[in-house]
């Protein structure tokens, strides 16, 4: 007889999985059904004093697990839905959550091969894939990491340790001469955080100012570098998809700069990196095969559950030079390279969990094919909506290059702060009436809303209900 405590064994009892896994399944799919219906709000807005007040009030104790669960799936913003327009957050493939469920169930950390001992080839396997899918050279390698914003300043620490002249995991940031990176005033935001985190401050980020297509050009970074000072520039940092607009910086004359001025090229194509599977589409990552670096968010246009996000090395060596130190009750050798196998020494996370699982078994199902026809579908309804809201009289200062547009609604004699407001206040009206989701971005130009199509179930109805409501709020 077992002297485990009933209580303990009951909740790992493998029947109690069997029964809630089937009706949390079950109810799983028929909220997905009803989403996809478009029935229900898009957006289950409330004032968060409001939110936390009502779920603190259930208390931490008497819970029924399918009950709760789907409390707060219906309380969630439904991704599934193809109203929501908002983010750059897809509705995940159904296959590719239920490849995480065995991820989190088995809970197999990767910091060393023999704890993943199927996660780890598998994120192998899966990092070449990326690798050959964006035309990277033989010897590329890299690994997965938990969001870009990881993914930007693992990156960047390795080209610091590249680039700065003196072994800076050793002797520290400030062993040399002040170090800066040239990025584009568009930049995502943990760019400029990742600077600081290095210890290099506001002036470590030299920014060039996009053109009027969003894009960092080579004559920019050119005058940038005039700027520096007595800043050493050891890289400069582009995109591919821009978070504010979905710009492409022209990626071959900005490796042909680098090259020439012998910076490191980051290419943050978190979002861009999806038109890779795109036949129609790839042509916007001409020239990311010369980057140093290249940063892929898979949750993103590759439809995975957040936060799956490829780092990947032009020269797979540089992988190890993010965290170039030792640690003998995990690695065994006595250089990174000799136990090549411990993704550990790649990335700042030790007990990572398997988040190869996902992608690689929505590749096997659903086939490269399948990514490339939702991104092709995606960019197609976009342009679609960008023109429909210029046909509303909305204003589209940019033709959309992916699947982002920018808009803005713009009354008679409105112009400046009081333009801003106006637009701010339409796009607070579509949170509360909740029936769509759409964001907002500030421009150059002034504040707009934004819109991501992230689901390639939404159809062209839902395109033209969308700028009828717009112009109902607006009115």
């Amino acid at each position: 007889m077992s002297d485990v405590p009933a209580a303990i064994r009951d909740a790992y009892d493998p029947e109690r999985l069997r029964a809630d896994g089937h009706r949390l399944v079950d109810a799983l799919a028929d909220q997905l059904a009803a989403w996809q219906r478009r029935e229900g709000v898009a957006v289950p807005w409330r004032p968060m004093d409001e939110a936390r007040a009502a779920w603190a009030g259930q208390g931490l104790a008497g819970g029924e697990l399918v009950g709760d669960l789907m409390a707060a799936a219906r309380a969630s913003t439904a991704l599934a839905n193809p109203r929501v327009m908002g983010h750059q957050v897809p509705p995940p493939l159904p296959s590719s959550a239920l490849a995480e469920l065995v991820s989190a169930l088995v809970n197999n950390g990767m910091a060393v091969a023999e704890m993943g001992p199927a996660a780890v080839p598998i994120e192998m396997v899966v990092i070449q894939w990326m690798c050959k899918t964006l035309g990277l050279p033989a010897g590329a390698g890299g690994v997965l990491t938990s969001g870009g914003s990881l993914g930007n300043l693992t990156a960047l620490l390795a080209m610091r340790q590249a680039k700065a002249g003196w072994n800076v995991w050793r002797d520290g940031a400030h062993a040399g001469p002040p170090l800066a990176v040239i990025v584009g005033s568009d930049a995502h935001y943990s760019v400029a955080r990742t600077v600081r985190i290095m210890g290099w401050g506001d002036a470590g980020v030299i920014p060039a100012q996009v053109d009027r297509e969003h894009r960092m050009t080579a004559a920019a970074v050119e005058a940038a570098l005039a700027r520096a000072g007595d800043r050493r520039v050891i890289g400069l940092v582009a995109a591919a998809g821009s978070t504010a607009t979905g710009a492409f910086d022209p990626l071959p004359e900005l490796a042909d700069l680098a090259a020439a001025r012998g910076l490191w090229l980051h290419v943050d194509a978190a979002h861009g990196g999806g038109l890779a599977l795109s036949a129609a589409h790839r042509h916007r990552l001409a020239g990311i095969e010369r980057a140093d670096s290249v940063v892929w968010d898979a949750h993103k246009l590759l439809m995975m559950p957040a936060l799956v996000t490829a780092v990947l090395y032009k020269a797979e060596a540089s992988s190890y030079e993010a965290f170039a130190q030792q640690a003998s009750y995990l690695f065994a050798g006595t250089q990174p390279s000799d136990t090549w196998w411990d993704l550990g020494q790649r990335t700042l996370e030790c007990t990572k969990r398997a988040m190869s699982f996902e992608l690689w078994a929505a590749l096997r199902v659903h086939g490269e094919a399948w990514f490339g026809a939702c991104v092709d579908r995606q960019i197609a309804l976009t342009a679609t909506l960008a023109r429909k809201l210029a046909a509303a009289g909305f204003e589209v200062p940019l033709a959309p290059t992916a699947n982002i547009v920018c808009y803005r609604h713009r009354p008679p004699g409105l112009t400046g702060a009081a333009l801003d407001a106006h637009n701010r206040m339409v796009r607070q009206r579509v949170v509360d009436d909740g029936t769509f989701y759409i964001v907002g971005t500030q421009l150059p130009g002034g504040y707009h809303l934004r819109s991501t199509i992230m689901n390639p179930l939404i159809e062209d109805r839902d395109l033209d209900e969308l700028v009828a409501h717009l112009q109902a709020l607006c009115r």
